[in-house]
């Protein structure tokens, strides 16, 4: 483990200005503490603070999801963390991040600085500059459904999609439904990769074919739904699998716009269980993910990794919930 007089001997400067560069002092300039930090971050030093066994500080980093009332996604994750991490008296900080911020600052760099142990990362894509960089992080990591291979220091939460999508399937096939339709989220993430392949995974295992017009990529946003449920309509599916709630409640008012009834003519799954699931008319038949347990498990994974337990991923079992928005297949054709 690096010490501060290694960083400066191996840039020639007192240690005094490394333990300001470190400390965010204000009589160096911005060149001098950006490059103790890089140096710092590049032989692996930790600050006392992020290696004492008291009170640890960590961040949950948020992007591209909502949190800040109950019927939003990241709310209840973000709660059952903070349950959690109470018990064990860690200071934990809620970050919004966005590109600026990622493109600004390199993120061992960010974790150095703020005296962070470890972080929770939610709403991130594959494509964030700061996930690229998790590949060689030594900051203990946790991603909510994204995956970064080969490196120890970094673990994933989430839902077992495959089990969630195949009692979705199961259900349906069980109701008579032969011409299923899939709506998923956006193409840049691994959730909805995973989501696709388990749809197509569990048509084949029901024995039903899963056809290429009734599978389409969109958002996690109901307004996706306008863009392609017609075409969906146009090919004969009795029922659509959604990929998020959101999505099944914009597929439900684009039912109804075309003259159509849920479940009467169309059935629809969600995934999720938001609280908005049981608001709907018809009530929604989703797969439930237990955002609070979600939470809870990222606590789990992110106190293993900094104390140097190699956890890989964490996922939790999902649960059918069977509401109003299903019902047995009517032959439309």
């Amino acid at each position: 483990m690096a010490t501060i007089k290694d960083i400066a001997n191996k840039l020639g400067i007192a240690v005094s200005t490394v333990s300001k560069g470190l400390n965010g002092a204000s009589d160096i300039s911005d060149d001098m503490r950006q490059l103790v930090l890089d140096t710092a971050v590049e032989m692996g030093y930790a600050s006392k603070k992020m290696k004492t066994t008291g009170t640890r500080k960590v961040c949950i980093l948020i992007e591209n999801m909502d949190y800040e009332n109950i019927d939003q996604f990241g709310y209840e994750i973000i709660v059952g963390f903070k349950l959690s991490a109470a018990r064990r008296h860690w200071d934990v900080t809620v970050v919004p991040s966005n590109l600026n911020m990622q493109t600004a600052e390199k993120y061992d760099t960010y974790m150095l600085k703020n005296g962070y142990s470890g972080a929770f990362l939610l709403g991130f894509t594959l494509h964030d500059d700061w996930v690229k960089q998790l590949n060689k992080t030594t900051v203990p990591t946790v991603l909510l459904d994204n995956y970064i291979e080969r490196n120890n220091h970094v673990g994933y939460v989430g839902t077992d999609s495959y089990e969630g999508i195949d009692l979705a399937v199961d259900h349906l096939k069980s109701m008579g439904h032969t011409r299923i339709a899939f709506l998923n989220g956006s193409k840049n993430s691994m959730v909805s990769e995973q989501r696709y392949q388990a749809f197509v995974t569990s048509m084949n295992k029901h024995g039903l074919v899963p056809h290429e017009e009734l599978i389409e990529y969109g958002y996690y946003v109901p307004d996706c739904a306008k863009y392609h449920v017609p075409t969906f309509l146009q090919n004969g599916a009795t029922a659509i699998i959604c990929a998020s709630d959101l999505i099944a409640s914009g597929v439900i008012i684009e039912v109804l716009k075309h003259g159509l009834r849920v479940p009467e003519d169309i059935s629809v799954i969600g995934f999720d269980d938001l609280p908005i699931a049981s608001q709907l008319s018809p009530s929604l038949t989703t797969i439930r993910q237990d955002r609070i347990d979600l939470g809870k498990s990222a606590f789990l994974l992110l106190d293993g990794l900094i104390h140097n337990v190699t956890i890989s991923k964490l996922l939790l079992r999902a649960k059918f919930i069977q509401r109003d928005s299903t019902s047995f297949c009517k032959n439309r054709e």
